[in-house]
């Protein structure tokens, strides 16, 4: 498959944080036939172990298998649901979202809803509407029929929107946030015919909640070097000043040199813009940026991991959709594996 078919399978699939099931079975399956051993750790995440020589370095690669969701926080008796968000998100974006409800009994199309704007007062329609005087609307008629359908408090919900390519190199879909790392982790795997250090690719659970996956995955590798694999913000767009969000689509992927929770190890900084110089790939150059990665949770296991950050530019990141080029993704592609080639010169 090619990087866009398997990103267009994973964003489709559905894995709100803490229910990442099906996006792991997904990740088991096509990184399995490139590594020489496969694995789910006691939290969920799974970890695919390319041997290298022995006594060689340790590089953990991490790309978080979760993304952005809802859950079901209560049922109305009239059968509307009360939700609780998972992971940061604007509550602005929510109202008249379609979205699915995961149910044991199957999946349940439902509206984001709240009062007709057409009876709000005008001080009422100045105001953003937040999540907690919002509902999710599935068509039931009162509560137990909504129960009768499957649903139960704690389901989680997704929003319901289908990968598409809608421009020259560039497609939208849900959870691009990280799914694109995870289908970049995939593919730098599936390119590495041979590797002297030990390589452990590592689709982790819970990063949008707390960098939770990452944190027991590391303690249990402990790597000599750790890279996470994620998105960052595009800033190219109409609004945005360059100090805000410098790094622009189509022009590379970014390389992390401190953000909230992370400064970049010097000698990891080094591999990767070595990598990328030596063979031509374009890159970008990042600080200040207020979130963190999985790479923020590698760097303070045990006694310590240097760790960086690759990162695919992304418009519109923690929203129902995004939107990124193909281009930067498979530039990411080809970083990671000639980063991962030259570990041993650096560890």
């Amino acid at each position: 498959m090619t990087i866009a078919e398997t990103l267009e399978k994973l964003s489709n699939a559905s894995g709100v944080a803490g229910r990442e099931e099906e996006v792991r079975n997904l990740m088991k399956k096509f990184l399995k036939p490139y590594v020489d051993e496969i694995k789910e750790d006691k939290l969920g995440n799974v970890i695919g172990i390319k041997k290298g020589r022995k006594n060689s370095p340790k590089a953990m690669l991490a790309a978080h298998m979760d993304e952005i969701g809802l859950l079901v926080k209560t049922i109305s008796k009239e059968g509307f649901l009360r939700f609780a968000k998972i992971g940061g998100m604007d509550d602005r974006i929510l109202l008249a979202q379609k979205v699915i409800v995961y149910t044991e009994k199957g999946p349940l199309h439902g509206i984001i809803g709240s009062k007709p704007p057409h009876i709000q007062k005008e001080e009422e329609r100045k105001k953003v509407i937040t999540y907690d005087e919002l509902f999710i609307d599935i068509g039931a008629e009162n509560q137990e029929e909504a129960k009768k359908m499957g649903v139960k408090i704690g389901d989680p919900v997704g929003f319901d929107i289908k990968f598409a390519k809608v421009g020259k190199g560039i497609v939208v879909g849900k959870a691009f946030d990280d799914r694109v790392g995870c289908a970049v982790m995939i593919e730098a795997i599936k390119r590495l015919k041979k590797t002297e250090c030990t390589v452990y690719a590592v689709g982790t659970v819970q990063e949008e909640v707390g960098l939770r996956g990452a944190t027991t995955a590391a303690f249990g590798i402990y790597p000599d070097v750790g890279m996470a694999l994620d998105v960052t913000v595009a800033g190219d767009v109409p609004g945005v000043k360059e100090v805000e969000a410098p790094i622009k689509m189509r022009k590379g992927p970014s390389l992390t040199v401190a953000d909230y929770g992370l400064i970049t190890h010097p000698k990891v900084l080094r591999l990767l813009i070595d990598a990328a110089e030596e063979n031509k790939i374009p890159y970008q150059l990042e600080t200040g940026l207020p979130g963190s990665t999985d790479a923020a949770r590698i760097s303070l296991t045990r006694e310590g991991v240097p760790s960086g950050v690759i990162s695919i530019p992304t418009r519109y990141i923690h929203s129902p959709a995004s939107l990124l080029s193909l281009k930067d993704a498979e530039n990411a592609v080809k970083l990671t594996a000639a980063a991962i080639q030259k570990i041993p010169k650096y560890f």
